[in-house]
């Protein structure tokens, strides 16, 4: 059986997210409480269920470190649990709560105590602290729906493997990706952006990439993140990571880190089961 598990903060797309999995062909629950995902999942399994994915936020009955528990005893008894966990910004959240004027779950919840939406929102932060070490976390800061949904469909494509090993390229000029675990920065090599027949393309055009392959330091830099990530990712795999997210940036994050990006995900995936690549600045224009 397939289990997803969609938890993140209030207002990152969770409904968004557990829609598409619906149109994927998952049997959805949104909310559930956590004390019931695992008679709810052996229940759907009893009856052939073979693809569910339940939506949990950190208002659940349960802490989520007593939820990872009994997460544990499904895995043991051979459900495969994905976590996808999504998050955003505090900035980017406030201005989508003011955008729609609805009251943060936690503050409707302590209404004693009120708090303010940002307080709200990084307490929030905090009880989700004990899953994201298990989850694959997508930060959708300034994301637009169509583009979450295409990356849920590549996490649901990916294969299963030991980790799910994902290259995402940014640009720098739009700010760091917050589900980072290694950052390399690229902004050093050469820019085809200068090149004005190259400016209007990107890194996964053929006039670009023949304009990064033939540069040296544009495969220096490839080998350099490619032996690092080669050399640690076992060990990260050994303290039992199901996710590792390595962001590439340059400026505008059109052509060099399109480009690391991609041949990174060509060499890993002849390699490893899971890889996905994904690409922050020109996934957001389709």
């Amino acid at each position: 059986m397939q289990l997803i598990l969609v938890t993140g903060l209030s207002g990152s797309g969770k409904s968004i997210a557990l829609k598409q999995l619906e149109d994927l062909g998952y049997y959805c629950i949104d909310n559930l409480p956590g004390k019931y995902v695992v008679p709810v999942t052996k229940h759907l399994h009893s009856v052939r269920r073979e693809h569910l994915a339940v939506s949990l936020d950190a208002r659940s009955d349960v802490s989520l470190s007593e939820l990872s528990r009994d997460l544990e005893d499904l895995v043991a008894s051979g459900v495969h649990l994905r976590i996808l966990c999504l998050t955003a910004s505090t900035d980017a959240l406030v201005q989508r709560y003011s955008e729609t004027r609805r009251q943060h779950p936690l503050s409707q919840a302590d209404s004693d105590s009120p708090e303010t939406l940002v307080e709200a929102i990084e307490r929030e932060r905090k009880l989700l602290e004990p899953i994201m070490d298990d989850a694959h976390i997508i930060d959708t800061t300034g994301m637009l729906p169509n583009t979450l949904k295409h990356w849920v469909r590549s996490f649901v494509n990916a294969k299963k493997g030991a980790i799910l090993l994902t290259f995402e390229s940014f640009g720098f000029k739009k700010g760091l990706p917050i589900a980072s675990d290694l950052v390399f920065d690229v902004r050093c090599l050469p820019n085809p952006y200068w090149v004005e027949e190259l400016r209007p393309l990107n890194g996964k055009d053929q006039p670009v990439i023949d304009f990064l392959s033939k540069e040296p330091l544009v495969r220096s830099m490839f080998e350099d993140i490619r032996g690092f990530v080669e050399k640690w990712l076992p060990h990260y795999e050994a303290q039992n990571r199901h996710y590792l997210t390595v962001s590439i940036g340059c400026t505008g994050g059109q052509h060099r880190s399109v480009y690391i990006c991609e041949q990174l995900g060509k060499y890993f995936s002849e390699r490893c089961e899971g890889v996905i690549t994904r690409h922050r600045t020109l996934d957001a224009a389709k």
